[in-house]
């Protein structure tokens, strides 16, 4: 496992055409990133969503910028309001949105505009299933993820759910670019296995930024 404190510096690791693991990238920037998501979940707390077909989430998500994702009876849609409770989803901070354009930009995409950061919070035992992000109005715009907190298994697959996938350990301060041709690959998170991380406690907290529209 990567020590939390080591000085190596970031790598690129290739996954697919399109798609580039930024080893380590965010690790500086991490206590100021854990630090702003607590804050944007003090004015919206995390909340496990309904999918449509009625099953409770094991993921407690939140979202700050223009738009913010979610899921309901009703279908996944971006929304410029949290139905929850009416507001408007919290200002996407500043130091978010510009690791995202370096990272996009790093990774070969430097026309990422992101609108949308969706924050997850895995507990142990919290997963992903395998999906494609395919809410979003132009496809033509990268995926960014980065991983805080607890390691993760990250199922990284094809075009068609039951296509192999690779499985690779992302760890605190890893992120993750995909678009072009990879940008609509299905992906999940294995369940998370019980941990205490020195600056996340028992969680593993994942910023995912897209352009909804």
């Amino acid at each position: 496992m990567l020590d939390l404190f080591s000085e190596e510096a970031p790598w690129q690791e290739p996954l697919a055409e399109g798609a580039t693991i930024l080893r380590r990238r965010a690790r500086e920037e991490a206590p100021a990133l854990i630090e702003a998501l607590l804050a944007v979940a003090q004015q919206n707390p995390f909340h496990h969503r309904i999918t449509p077909g009625g099953h409770r989430m094991s993921v407690a998500m939140t979202n700050c910028g223009d738009f913010g994702w979610s899921s309901d009876s009703r279908g996944y849609q971006y929304t410029e309001q949290d139905a929850e409770n009416g507001r408007k989803w919290p200002p996407m901070p500043l130091l978010f949105r510009q690791l995202a354009l370096d990272c996009a930009r790093e990774a070969g995409f430097p026309q990422f505009t992101p609108d949308a950061c969706l924050i997850n919070r895995y507990a142990p035992g919290a997963k992903l299933t395998l999906h494609q992000d395919k809410d979003e109005r132009d496809l033509r715009q990268p995926i960014v993820s980065v991983s805080l907190g607890l390691p993760a298994v990250f199922q990284f697959g094809g075009f068609a759910r039951g296509d192999a996938t690779q499985r690779v350990l992302l760890e605190h301060g890893d992120v993750v670019v995909w678009g072009g041709p990879s940008r609509l690959r299905y992906h999940g998170i294995l369940p998370l296995k019980p941990g205490d991380h020195p600056l996340a406690g028992a969680f593993r907290y994942n910023l995912t930024f897209r352009r909804a529209f």
